[in-house]
C-alpha cells in the first residue's frame, strides 16, 4: 500500500490549487462567507475537479490542529483546550489574555483569529469546509463518465467532511444555519436550524457514507477519508442522537471486523532525538506518537491520519513545542544564584551540548498550560497515582517534569543541577502560569528541521508532522461511553481497561462512571480530541441517557446552558476557573455555564439582512422567540428561497 504519496507529491499541489480545476472559478470562493454560498460561475467539468476539491477538503481538515498558514504562535486546537477542564490560556505577557471568559466572550468581543483565541476560525473555516463539501454534492452530476460506485465514493467523502464540521458546530455553537448546497442565487434570509435536526441529517448522511466509502485496505493512499473514519464519525453521531445500540454496533465492527488493532508492542522506527540529555526507553506509547510511525502500514491503530510532511509545497509546521511547552527561558525563572536559563545557538560560546534544553525539549512559550488536575489528579486511579502508566511516565522519557531540566549557564554556580521551584522558602519562578508546568513530551516533541539545519538558531519550535484524527483507542472509549449509557457498566469497564493495559497501567478499573471514561479520554487523546467540543457532546449524550455523573448530578438537554457536565467538570477540576482567585494583567480567570456554547458571531447575524438567526442563551441579543427550523428537510427546502 502506498502511504503518503497522495499528499507528498502532485496532489498536494492540487489541494492548494484545487479550484483551478473548476471552470470559471473565482478567488473569492476561498473567502469565508457562511451566509451566502452563492457562487454563480463554479462548475465541474471533469473528474479532476472532484479529486482536487476532495484533496482540498482533506488538507483543510488538518488546519484545525495546525492552521491555514504557518503561524509563529497559536493554533486552533489550543482554543478547544483553554475552554476545558485540562488547560487554560497562558500568554501572560498579553494584556488581552483570554482568561476572563465569563465576561469577555460576547457576540462582538472575545472571538478572534489571533493569539488570544481562535473561536472565529472555528466559525468561518468550518463553514468554508462545508462550502467545499457542498461543491461536490451540488455539482457532481455535472461530471460526465462517473459510474454509480465512483459517484457514491465522492459523495460519501463529502458527507464525511460536511458531517464532521456540522457535528463540531452543533456542540461548539449549538443551533446554527444549515447550508447543504451551492446556491444559484444570493441568499440573505437564513433561519437557524435546531441542533437536533442537524444531528438527524448528518447521521443519515453518515449511514450512507459508511456504505459507500471503501475500506483503507482497498485504497491506494493513506490520508483520504476511508470507511473506518466514516464508522468512527457515525458512532459519534449515534452517541449524539441517543442511539446507544447502534453506536456499539459500529464500534464493534471497527474493533473486531475492520482490520484495526491497538498497538500493544513497539513498532516502526525508534526515534530517540536526544539520547544523552533526554534518554527514552523504547516503549509502545513513544513509538505510537512518533510522526514517522503514524501512517505506516505496520500501525494498525490508525484509522484516519492527516499527513503533513516536510519538504512539500503544503507543509504546515505545528510549532507544537513552542505552543504547548513551558516558557523556561524567560527572566521569571531563575536559578538560586539569579541566573536565567540559556537559549542559545550551537555556535554561542556558552552553549553546552550536555545541557541543551532547547534542543532537548524545544523552546516553548506556553500559549496554553495544563491545569493542576491535568498534570497530577488526572493520573490517580483507585486512589493511587499510577506510576507505571506510560503516558505519565518520566522514567521512560515520555512525560516531562520541570525538575528534569538542568541549569545550563556554564557561568552559573548551579550549572548542571536540576531545576527547583523553591530555594528554601524563596520562590524561584515568578510566573508559574507560563514557566512552570509538566507536559507529555511524547505528544508534543516534533523535530524542527530549521533548527537542526541552523547552528546559530536558538529556537527549536517543532516542525511538520503527520497527526491522528481518529485512532482505535478512541473507538474503545466511545464504545465504553455507549455501554455506560445503556447501563452495561461491566462492558464499559473492560473497554477502558483495554486502553489502560496497553499503556501498562498498574491500576485497572473495577467499575466506571462517566468521569472515569472522560478522564481516560484526557489521558489518551491529548491534542487529538477537540476537548471542549467532546465535553459538550458528552454533556448532551449524558443528559439524553438520564445517567448521573460522578457527583450524582443528572442533566436536562434543554437547560445545558444553565448547568452541564462540561461546566461541572470545570468547577471540580480546573483550578483556574473554579477559584476566581487567579489574575493576570487585571483579568481574573472566570468561565460561565452558558460558555458551553460559543456566541453566534454578530457579524453573521448582521449580514443575514432579511432573516433572523437565533443567538445563544446568555449572550447579548438572545431571543428565544426567534423561529428556527426544527426539521432539516424544511431548512433544505428553504435554501432555494431568497
Amino acid at each position: 500500500m502506498k502511504t503518503n504519496n497522495f499528499y507528498t507529491s502532485a496532489l498536494f499541489v492540487i489541494g492548494i490549487c484545487a479550484l483551478t480545476f473548476i471552470s470559471g472559478c473565482k478567488k473569492d470562493f476561498l473567502k469565508p462567507d457562511p451566509l451566502s454560498f452563492y457562487e454563480p460561475d463554479i462548475t465541474f467539468s471533469s473528474r479532476a475537479g472532484l479529486e482536487a476539491t476532495t484533496a482540498l477538503l482533506d488538507r483543510h481538515l488538518r488546519t484545525y490542529w495546525s492552521h491555514l498558514n504557518t503561524r509563529d504562535i497559536s493554533v486552533p486546537i489550543g482554543t478547544e483546550y483553554m475552554l476545558s477542564d485540562v488547560a487554560v490560556s497562558a500568554k501572560t505577557d498579553d494584556g488581552n489574555i483570554f482568561a476572563d471568559v465569563a465576561t469577555r466572550l460576547t457576540p462582538t468581543d472575545g472571538m478572534f483569529d489571533n493569539d488570544v483565541n481562535m473561536i472565529s476560525f472555528f466559525w468561518g473555516e468550518t463553514y468554508n469546509g462545508i462550502k467545499y463539501a457542498n461543491t461536490i454534492t451540488s455539482l457532481i452530476d455535472n461530471v460526465p463518465g462517473l459510474d454509480q460506485g465512483t459517484k457514491r465514493e465522492f459523495l460519501g467523502r463529502a458527507y464525511f467532511h460536511r458531517s464532521f464540521r456540522y457535528l463540531a458546530l452543533c456542540f461548539q455553537f449549538k443551533d446554527v444555519p444549515l447550508v447543504t448546497k451551492i446556491l444559484t442565487a444570493p441568499k440573505q434570509n437564513y433561519k437557524t436550524t435546531s441542533r437536533e435536526a442537524i444531528l438527524e441529517m448528518i447521521t443519515a448522511d453518515m449511514e450512507k457514507a459508511v456504505a459507500w466509502v471503501p475500506e483503507q485496505s482497498k485504497m491506494a493512499y493513506i490520508g483520504m477519508i476511508n470507511k473506518g473514519a466514516c464508522r468512527q464519525l457515525l458512532t459519534k453521531c449515534y452517541l449524539a442522537t441517543g442511539q446507544w445500540d447502534k453506536a456499539i454496533a459500529q464500534a464493534d465492527t471497527l474493533i473486531n471486523q475492520s482490520g484495526y488493532a491497538l498497538m500493544n508492542n513497539s513498532f516502526g522506527t525508534f526515534d530517540n532525538p536526544s539520547p544523552v540529555n533526554w534518554p527514552v526507553t523504547r516503549n509502545v506509547i513513544w513509538d505510537l506518537h512518533r510522526p514517522v510511525n503514524k501512517a505506516i502500514a505496520a500501525n494498525k491503530e490508525a484509522i484516519l491520519v492527516m499527513p503533513n510532511r516536510e519538504g512539500t509545497d503544503a507543509t504546515i509546521r505545528y510549532k507544537s513545542m513552542r505552543n504547548w511547552g513551558p516558557m523556561w527561558n524567560q527572566a521569571a525563572l531563575k536559578s538560586p544564584s539569579g541566573k536565567v536559563l540559556l537559549s542559545v545557538g550551537k555556535t554561542d560560546a556558552k552553549y553546552r551540548a550536555e545541557n541543551d534544553i532547547n534542543g532537548t525539549v524545544g523552546r516553548g512559550i506556553a500559549m496554553i498550560r495544563p491545569t493542576y488536575f491535568a498534570q497530577f489528579g488526572l493520573w490517580s486511579v483507585n486512589g493511587q497515582n499510577d506510576a507505571t502508566d506510560l503516558r505519565h511516565n518520566s522514567a521512560v522519557g515520555n512525560w516531562a517534569n520541570m525538575e528534569m531540566l538542568k541549569y545550563n549557564d556554564p557561568t552559573d554556580s548551579f550549572y548542571g543541577q536540576n531545576l527547583r521551584l523553591y530555594n528554601g522558602n524563596t520562590l524561584l519562578c515568578t510566573d508559574t502560569i507560563r514557566s512552570w508546568f509538566n507536559w507529555p513530551h511524547y505528544k508534543i516533541y516534533i523535530e524542527d528541521p530549521v533548527f537542526l539545519a541552523t547552528p546559530t538558531s536558538n529556537r527549536n519550535d517543532g516542525g511538520a508532522a503527520d497527526w491522528y484524527c481518529y485512532r482505535l483507542a478512541e473507538t474503545y472509549l466511545l464504545r465504553a461511553e455507549a455501554q455506560f449509557y445503556k447501563g452495561n457498566v461491566g462492558a464499559a469497564v473492560e473497554d477502558v481497561n483495554v486502553v489502560r493495559r496497553r499503556a501498562q497501567c498498574a491500576q485497572l478499573y473495577t467499575t466506571v462512571n462517566i468521569g472515569d471514561i472522560v478522564n481516560e479520554r484526557a489521558r489518551e487523546l491529548y491534542m487529538e480530541e477537540w476537548r471542549h467540543m467532546e465535553l459538550s457532546r458528552i454533556s448532551y449524550s449524558l443528559a439524553l441517557s438520564g445517567k448521573t455523573d460522578e457527583w450524582g448530578n443528572t442533566y436536562n438537554v434543554n437547560t445545558l446552558a444553565n448547568n452541564s457536565y462540561w461546566y461541572q467538570r470545570i468547577q471540580h477540576y480546573n483550578d483556574y476557573y473554579n477559584k476566581n482567585k487567579v489574575s493576570v494583567r487585571n483579568r481574573n480567570y472566570t468561565i460561565a455555564p452558558n460558555n458551553i456554547y460559543w456566541p453566534i458571531p454578530q457579524i453573521a447575524i448582521n449580514s443575514n439582512l432579511y432573516g433572523k438567526l437565533r443567538q445563544n442563551s446568555g449572550y447579548s441579543g438572545y431571543d428565544g422567540g426567534i423561529e428556527m427550523w426544527t426539521k432539516w428537510q424544511d431548512a433544505v427546502a428553504d435554501e432555494d428561497t431568497n
